[in-house]
C-alpha cells in the first residue's frame, strides 16, 4: 500500500509507479467514487467521438460552394474572433 498526503488545496500526488501501471498521464481524467467510508479513484471512460460530434460549431457565411479539403480552421477561427471586435 502506498501512502499520499493531501496539501492544503486538496491535492493529491499519484505515486509514479501506480500511475505508470494504470496509464494515468498528464490530462487523464479521473472519477471519484465514495463507497461508504472510501473513495475510489477510476479512470474516466475515453468517449470515441464522432466527425458528425463537431456539426455546426463553426459556420461560414461566404456563399458557393466548399469542400472540407479547403477549410482552414484556424484563418476561419481568426475570422470569427475579429468579427466579434
Amino acid at each position: 500500500m502506498q501512502t499520499a498526503i493531501v496539501t492544503d488545496q486538496g491535492h493529491v500526488l499519484i505515486p509514479a509507479e501506480i500511475r505508470q501501471q494504470l496509464g494515468i498521464t498528464p490530462g487523464s481524467r479521473l472519477d471519484f467514487i465514495i463507497d461508504g467510508n472510501t473513495i475510489r479513484v477510476v479512470r474516466a471512460a475515453i468517449r470515441t467521438s464522432f466527425p458528425e460530434d463537431g456539426y455546426g460549431m463553426l459556420v461560414c457565411a461566404k456563399p458557393g460552394e466548399r469542400h472540407l479539403s479547403d477549410f482552414d480552421i484556424a484563418q476561419a477561427m481568426l475570422e470569427n474572433e475579429n468579427d466579434r471586435d
